[in-house]
């Protein structure tokens, strides 16, 4: 009888554990299905399409008016454009993101860095909508002053917000890679006589490149799937061209302008924004795949 009472609080802690293990099993199977019923609609729509218009179609052609009587399905334009406007923004977010995760992690008093990281952090908390209407409105009146060819809509003012509002995901992947390097290292070099930003350069940086790496590739992928912004202010013309002052069209903007349009459902051009969706997913996927495989290998190589 003593050991039957003895034994209720353990009985109780493993039908608690049971509970819990269970309900946090279920949450991550709603996940993982989710996953793949988004993979699978998007599939589905995507092979429908696929039905209708060639492989040769969608990636050799080089224009894209789906939406016209004289029907193009070149998907290029699309992809020129969303990768134009993320490596804008990534010419901005990238140094200024690792400068001020240095700034932060090594130079900046406890009192200076308490106000700045939650300044960072304020920038990801606007809604991009509010970016999207800020290039549209300030930036871009700006530019015409610098360069009176600059078209109302156009790539440079979309990405050079769109760097800005990726920046805090920089700074602060960058700023908890470089925190995270042991102070071991840092004691090592300076008792070797290297001065701080030696030690910021030859040391802390290539310890904490994959985290860094990491960072800037999860910062494209989010360039890459950001909506608002372009849609508002890059334009809705797709265009295999490199100038950043010209109107162009990217992949999500064009998803966007056929959803809120009139295009009927279950029709060709409908289902071209599940084609352009999977395009999205895949180059979404491939670089955090990416993002993955070189973090796991930089890090191989520093244990």
């Amino acid at each position: 009888m003593t050991s039957l009472i003895h034994d209720l609080p353990a009985r109780k802690a493993r039908s608690t554990d049971t509970f819990v293990r269970g309900v946090l099993f279920i949450v991550s199977l709603i996940s993982i299905l989710t996953t793949i019923g988004i993979v699978f609609v998007l599939l589905q729509e995507t092979l429908y399409f696929f039905s209708e218009v060639s492989l040769a179609q969608f990636f050799l052609d080089t224009r894209w008016t789906p939406l016209f009587v004289s029907r193009r399905f070149g998907i290029w334009p699309l992809v020129n454009g969303t990768l134009l406007v993320s490596f804008i923004a990534l010419l901005v977010a990238l140094p200024l993101g690792l400068l001020a995760a240095i700034f932060m992690s090594e130079y900046a008093s406890p009192g200076v860095r308490g106000w700045l990281k939650p300044t960072l952090e304020i920038l990801a908390g606007i809604p991009t909508v509010v970016y999207g209407y800020f290039a549209l409105n300030f930036v871009t009146p700006w530019l015409q002053k610098i360069f009176p060819q600059t078209q109302i809509f156009n790539a440079l003012s979309a990405g050079l917000v769109m760097g800005f509002m990726i920046l805090p995901l920089v700074a602060s992947l960058s700023e908890d890679a470089i925190a995270s390097v042991p102070y071991s290292l840092r004691e090592a070099a300076y008792s070797l006589g290297a001065t701080r930003w030696e030690t910021v350069t030859q040391v802390l940086i290539p310890a904490a490149f994959s985290g860094i790496t990491a960072a800037f590739i999860l910062a494209f992928s989010r360039a890459v799937g950001e909506t608002m912004i372009v849609a508002i202010a890059a334009g809705q013309q797709p265009k295999l061209t490199l100038n950043v002052l010209e109107s162009i069209e990217t992949m999500t903007a064009y998803i966007v302008q056929v959803s809120l349009g009139d295009t009927p459902q279950q029709s060709l051009a409908f289902r071209t924004i599940f084609a352009v969706g999977m395009m999205l997913f895949l180059m979404t996927l491939i670089m955090n795949l990416l993002s993955y495989y070189i973090a796991r290998r930089v890090r191989e190589v520093y244990q």
